[in-house]
């Protein structure tokens, strides 16, 4: 591995207006293809949620606890896949193209072995896991039921994530929003046919959504699978299958390990939210479920942003580029203050529309509304944490500060007092919603010191004899 030193590179390098063209015509050619691609997927569970939100507050509440297991299973396969990417992007740009497809097909064996044990649980375990989240009965008998009909389509998710990670490295970031596209109609088009009866088909429910939701992670796989076979992209092959490498194995566990961590403590942590929620009632739980799928959809193009800095800062990393990967580090920072800032806004604007459109009761609006105005203030912060944290420090192999961060931040403080104020001293809903939600924003004065200190400058690819290899 090698690092950055500061005597390599001069604080004061900036871009010329060259350079600058270069960078935003890379950046957006990467980060809107991605962050269309997870508003388009983020729109899926939205589109759920509206068609089950018109069918009965107990079939939104109830799915949206039953989602936090594929939501757990996501936190685990996006740590692989995320540190993989880490390591494809710098062997990608060092032009190690063989090590990038050993790297992926290595990815896709961990992912199919991550979605085999939620799918094993949903499928056997669903009235034990809803218990988790839950003692309402009526919302335990629904999200059981669709946890069955909903666990087949782990077992493609996975593979799919390593998929859509190619893409983005080749420059086809583009294709993977086509198929997002199509699968976003085919599910609506499902989800109005089997959760509601119509043209003559049976009226599932909840479960309809689930149906629809296997058939379009299928389609997804497919698509992808023969995307890989056009032009000269990276496919799996029986080699790469079998090969294998402890070195870089453990190149990847040290990358992914720190980055599940953090994924846990977060996933975890929001997924009790969920918990929290469920024991404040009904009408809690229906207007935290939209307001989450509010944020995840207004959130999606920092995420995007996120990726792009990762993939860009990584590949510069991969050539030992440091005074250029420190220059885009700094543009990167810039650019997440802009993207809060429009978050933010945007959220402020849409917020009361959006409590417009769901059948609730009346305190259920009231807790929705005040829940998306506050959202607001917190998508700011989590767009700055989300791109520098999740996307400058990963590039180079600089995932514990996350780890570090959210266990202070959520476990240490938003968490307790959500905990405390909910079971000990019943304080009102909104009182703990804000609470649990605060983590975000209690991460944030510590974050650009960790940025200074350049930790995250590293070449993290091996030479071909530092390279062990078995099969």
């Amino acid at each position: 591995m090698r690092q950055y030193t500061k005597e390599k590179i001069p604080a004061s390098a900036q871009m010329n207006p060259e350079e600058k063209k270069d960078f935003y015509r890379e950046l957006f050619s990467l980060a809107i293809p991605i962050g269309l691609q997870n508003l388009l997927v983020a729109l899926i569970g939205a589109s759920d949620a509206l068609m089950l939100g018109r069918l009965s507050q107990e079939a939104v509440a109830a799915v949206s606890l039953a989602n936090q297991i594929s939501f757990i299973m996501n936190l685990f396969i996006g740590s692989i896949v995320g540190g993989g990417g880490v390591l494809i992007a710098q062997y990608w740009g060092k032009n190690d193209r063989t090590m990038a497809k050993n790297l992926f097909c290595m990815l896709m064996k961990w992912a199919f072995g991550i979605s085999f044990v939620f799918f094993a649980l949903a499928m056997f375990a669903p009235h034990w896991l809803m218990r988790i989240y839950t003692p309402d009965e009526t919302l335990i008998r629904i999200g059981s039921s669709y946890l069955r009909a909903v666990g087949t389509s782990y077992l493609f998710a996975g593979v799919t994530q390593c998929y859509y990670l190619v893409m983005k490295l080749e420059g086809k970031a583009s294709k993977s929003v086509v198929i997002s596209v199509v699968t976003l109609i085919t599910d609506m088009t499902l989800d109005f046919f089997l959760i509601y009866g119509i043209a003559g088909v049976p009226k599932l429910g909840a479960n309809g959504s689930a149906y629809s939701t296997v058939a379009v992670e299928l389609i997804a796989l497919v698509w992808c699978i023969a995307e890989s076979f056009r032009g000269d992209s990276i496919r799996p092959d029986r080699k790469a299958f079998r090969w294998f490498s402890a070195a870089i194995t453990k190149d990847l566990l040290k990358i992914s390990a720190p980055m599940l961590g953090s994924s846990l403590a977060w996933g975890i942590g929001f997924s009790m939210h969920s918990l929290i929620m469920g024991h404040l009632g009904t009408d809690a739980t229906a207007a935290a479920s939209i307001a989450s799928v509010a944020q995840e959809l207004i959130t999606c193009i920092c995420k995007g942003f996120s990726a792009g800095a990762g993939i860009m800062i990584g590949k510069l990393l991969g050539q030992s580029l440091f005074d250029k990967a420190k220059t885009y580090g700094k543009k990167f920072c810039h650019i997440s203050f802009v993207v809060g800032g429009i978050h933010m806004g945007v959220l402020c604007i849409v917020g009361p529309i959006v409590a417009t459109f769901f059948v609730l009761s009346d305190t259920a609006r009231q807790y929705l509304i005040i829940m998306l105005i506050f959202t607001a203030f917190y998508v700011f912060a989590y767009s700055i944490n989300t791109i520098i944290v999740c996307g400058i420090f990963p590039a180079g192999g600089d995932a514990r500060y996350d780890a570090v961060s959210v266990f202070f931040a959520s476990w240490c403080f938003a968490l307790p007092l959500a905990l405390l104020g909910t079971f000990v001293f019943r304080w009102p809903v909104m009182v703990v919603y804000i609470l649990m939600n605060s983590d975000e924003i209690v991460k944030l004065p510590w974050l650009y010191r960790r940025y200074r200190k350049y930790l995250w400058l590293n070449n993290l690819t091996r030479e071909g004899t530092e390279v062990t290899q078995q099969s």
